[in-house]
């Protein structure tokens, strides 16, 4: 299996989970729409026809920094790696193609004198699609997620009752994308997993415990996170990335959480699954038991933290997550929509970003995740952030490809992270 880190994966998005009745958005939507798939044989990206009236472009060059370079090289160091070339092309895009739309568009950024400059040789060199959206109109939900840090055990101790688990031997995974297929019987044919609760109430993975939590709301965001790093009780830290997971459906706890009338529809956040927790760990418990999906952990150098779906550090403001079933991997993108701030109203977050990770919840043209960094400030932003807005890709011209990667040798074989 090749091992991945999906680091904030979608934290609050997967929580709250595309399944509330309806949402305040600027067109009062309702938001399962948002979750419609992506029709059989469409392409989730359409040519923009005039790009020249994207006044976007405009203001996300004025917000441009430092982390939008670093950004960049981190999804170049990606497609450096022999192995991602099994994930292209996509959307009529080739891999060379795609790595060198973030090599050209790092050294225009870095380059370009004033907006002018930018904006001419961005479309003179650039195609530009948007994402057709939930509704062939370009309409995509923005939620948002962050990377948590927990307090917890190596060993079980009182407060410290919860464990994460270690990849068991008999999980079976696709060997490329690491899908899993079900669990290795000892005659060698492949069975379901049994559901969470099953898994919780049998024991079965007694002894595979790597880490102990707090508490099981703790130990399922964790779950539905993909990773997370730990404050340990010695003063050290230790990071857990994701090492596999089982078969079994996934489903979201803020919909059962409704549906169960522990929370309303318009206040799922997880500070209110936080608060529901403390008012009836039962009953959260047991909402936490319909997501029958089970997560594997393993160890890993912190040194790629906070890591996105690709295996390389997502950036705060600068990565976002997308459904890498349909999009391409790695690519500059624009995000035009609207974003929370501390005092609960919302503003203009108009922002060149880079397409790095993915989530639970994110599994269609119309949804999106931005990532908002790390630490209880992003986290308190991350679940109050449902705005609608546009999504756009930008990808060099054919004929502008080969200059850009005259001097690459291609992509090579690199240690995985």
């Amino acid at each position: 299996m090749r091992a991945r880190i999906l680091c904030a994966t979608g934290l609050i998005s997967v929580l709250l989970g595309c399944q509330h009745e309806q949402i305040t958005t600027p067109t009062n939507v309702v938001e399962s729409v948002y979750a419609r798939p992506l029709p059989a044989g469409a392409s989730p990206l359409r040519p923009v026809a005039q790009p020249e009236r994207l006044a976007a472009i405009d203001h996300a060059w004025q917000q441009r920094d430092l982390f939008l370079r670093d950004a960049a090289n981190e999804s170049i160091n990606w497609f450096d790696k022999e192995s991602t070339l099994q994930w292209f092309p996509c959307c009529d895009i080739t891999h060379e193609q795609a790595r060198a739309s973030v090599v050209a568009f790092r050294d225009l950024c870095e380059e370009s004198k004033d907006l002018d400059s930018f904006r001419s040789a961005l479309l003179n060199r650039f195609d530009v699609y948007e994402s057709i959206g939930c509704d062939d109109e370009g309409t995509v939900l923005f939620t948002a997620y962050c990377s948590p840090t927990f307090n917890a055990s190596n060993v079980r101790r009182t407060g410290f009752d919860t464990p994460l688990y270690g990849r068991p031997d008999d999980l079976v995974t696709h060997q490329q994308s690491g899908e899993p297929l079900g669990r290795r019987r000892a005659d060698g044919s492949i069975d379901p997993w049994p559901s969470r609760a099953e898994i919780d109430r049998s024991g079965m993975l007694d002894g595979t415990e790597i880490v102990w939590m707090e508490n099981p709301l703790d130990a399922y965001i964790v779950h539905v996170n993909g990773s997370a790093k730990l404050k340990m009780r010695d003063g050290s830290t230790m990071y857990v990335g994701y090492a596999g997971k089982t078969d079994r459906p996934y489903a979201s706890l803020g919909a059962a959480l409704v549906n169960r009338k522990l929370l309303k529809s318009g206040e799922v956040s997880l500070q209110a699954i936080r608060r529901a927790w403390k008012r009836d760990h039962a009953s959260v418990e047991e909402a936490m038991n319909e997501n029958e999906s089970f997560v594997f952990f393993q160890e890993y150098d912190g040194g790629t933290w906070p890591a996105g779906s690709l295996g390389f550090p997502v950036t705060a403001s600068r990565s976002i997550a997308t459904d890498k079933n349909i999009f391409p991997r790695g690519g500059v993108v624009l995000v035009d929509t609207e974003a929370v701030r501390f005092s609960g109203d919302s503003e203009r977050f108009t922002q060149f970003m880079f397409d790095q990770d993915t989530g639970g919840a994110i599994r269609a043209p119309g949804r999106a995740d931005l990532y908002l960094g790390a630490g209880p400030m992003a986290e308190l932003l991350a679940g109050r952030q449902q705005n609608e807005g546009h999504l756009y890709y930008f990808f060099l011209k054919p004929n502008e490809v080969a200059a850009v990667n005259e001097n690459w040798s291609g992509p090579r074989t690199l240690a995985s992270h």
